[in-house]
């Protein structure tokens, strides 16, 4: 799964500073990046649009799991991939890993405490799934009504994907999806990009890949794709406007 932005938004709508994933680069929100191979797409017309899940359609929260039976303090440290390893084994988990396997690995680097909170976190992973990022689902359908094709690329632990497909629709919305436990290849890696192309049957060069993770615009853009470092939906309806998609902007007055 995938943090969004550095930041967890709490079930009471708070938003705490936590580590995520390491080699994170720095990257504008709300801005259309198309470097490197995506630099010849720049200014094309968009005909599809490419949607991350994890804080991006739907929120995740892995304190939400945790607060139950462990202190803030705990939590941090849980969190803190120096101490505890948690993203590099979401890494491992994302890119096909089982469960109990990612579990093992866990004990095996970081000790028994940090993995029995694993276990925990995994067998209540339902709870990390707080909601739907507002405005989302209608800019879905706004985009679909203006002949905008909206796809899904998302990395997501095999046996945990079906929590959140059968907990929200808005998942089900999309005309089709990749997921990186399923297909053994992960973001930010260009091959999982070049993966989704060719099974959406479309071409980079009106795609727009959208992600809350600045690392994974980049491994979009090496695959020819445009990107959006996401932060809301109503910033990126904007600039979707902006880049000349037909769909109705935020009313002012």
């Amino acid at each position: 799964m995938e943090h969004w932005n550095g930041l967890i938004r709490t079930t009471a709508g708070m938003e705490e500073r936590m580590k995520g994933w390491p080699g994170e680069p720095e990257m504008e929100y709300d801005v259309l990046v198309a470097d490197g191979d995506a630099a010849r797409n720049a200014g094309r017309p968009i005909t599809d649009v490419i949607f991350d899940f994890g804080n991006v359609l739907v929120y995740w929260d892995p304190r939400a799991v945790m607060t139950p039976r462990y202190s803030d303090e705990l939590i941090d440290r849980f969190l803190d991939n120096d101490i505890s390893g948690f993203y590099d084994i979401n890494d491992e988990l994302d890119a096909g890993m089982s469960n109990d396997e990612g579990v093992a690995l866990m004990r095996e680097r970081y000790g028994d405490k940090w993995a029995d909170m694993m276990q925990y976190y995994l067998d209540n992973f339902v709870d990390s799934l707080t909601g739907v990022v507002p405005g989302a689902r209608v800019l879905i359908n706004d985009l679909k009504a203006a002949g905008i094709h909206v796809w899904g690329l998302s990395n997501w632990q095999k046996d945990l994907f079906p929590v959140a497909l059968e907990r929200y629709d808005i998942l089900r919305s999309l005309e089709d999806r990749v997921v990186s436990g399923y297909v053994g290849l992960r973001k930010p890696h260009r091959d999982i990009y070049d993966y989704a192309l060719r099974q959406f049957g479309i071409d980079a060069s009106g795609a727009l890949f959208v992600d809350d993770k600045a690392m994974n615009i980049v491994g979009a853009n090496k695959a020819g794709i445009r990107g959006v470092r996401f932060k809301n939906s109503r910033a990126l309806r904007a600039l979707l406007i902006d880049a000349g998609v037909d769909i109705p902007a935020v009313r002012e007055v």
